[in-house]
């Protein structure tokens, strides 16, 4: 059920298809996805951006499998994955797919070397023997390697979140997804996370963040604004002087 990073034929790893998803309340329904029509490349970082209530976490909700549409279809990699029985959606993800949240979400009982190693533990995906090393090389990556047996709670914000970072990479998924990852953050910690999934998307990760903060939307390669459900524009960005993608030659 793995994607092994590979495109589907029209050159796109994920293809969202007439994507509706309505909430159905008391008050009535509410559309929050009205047939969204998306690709994302291998390799490409987008960013996600809109107004509260426009559908940027429901479309994440969909392209991460933890919500399922009312109608339409993602397929990753030529996956349905909404086709998926739970056990196999959690197996997918846990495989496919790194979710970095707005509060972190570390446990706070576990040091970071050890929330980093969880789903390699949960998915075994590397043999037992090699799994603390690799959590300490992410760390490494991620400039934490001196705290990792720190708890959470002994380290700053922006330390958590990178460790959250190094977590999600933890079984090398082709796709990683960040939901306002730098929300809690101030404007230093939130630049060094966005250069963090800068280098994911330049070693070939497909990174999809949604923010609020136009200045970190405009590091993306790619920016797409929802509204009401809607997408209003997929534009690629301009090459700029200074363009991250063109200092490295890609």
């Amino acid at each position: 059920m793995t994607t092994n990073g590979g495109a589907d034929t029209n050159g796109a790893l994920i293809e969202l298809r007439a994507l509706v998803k309505t909430y159905h309340s008391a008050a009535g329904a509410f559309p929050a996805l009205r047939g969204v029509d998306l690709d994302f490349g291998a390799g490409e970082f987008v960013s996600v951006v809109g107004r509260s209530g426009s559908g940027k976490s429901t479309l994440l909700n969909m392209l991460t499998g933890i919500d399922r549409p009312t109608s339409g279809t993602v397929r990753i990699a030529g996956t349905d994955i909404h086709h998926l029985r739970e056990g196999e959606m959690a197996r997918w993800r846990g495989r496919n797919m790194g979710i970095v949240f707005q509060f972190y979400q570390l446990l706070p009982t576990l040091s970071l070397v050890e929330n980093v190693m969880l789903p390699m533990d949960l998915c075994d995906t590397y043999p037992r023997e090699e799994r603390e090393e690799r959590a300490l090389g992410l760390l490494d990556m991620v400039g934490l390697r001196a705290y990792a047996h720190k708890m959470p709670g002994a380290v700053s914000g922006g330390q958590q979140q990178s460790a959250a970072l190094a977590r999600a990479l933890a079984n090398d998924p082709p796709i990683i997804v960040a939901d306002e990852p730098t929300g809690n953050l101030d404007s230093h910690a939130a630049d060094a996370v966005v250069a963090l999934l800068e280098g994911a998307a330049d070693r070939g990760k497909t990174v999809v963040m949604v923010t609020h903060d136009p200045r970190l939307a405009h590091r993306a390669s790619r920016t797409v604004s929802l509204a009401d459900g809607l997408v209003v524009d997929a534009s690629e960005r301009p090459p700029q002087p200074a363009d991250r993608r063109g200092a490295h030659g890609a």
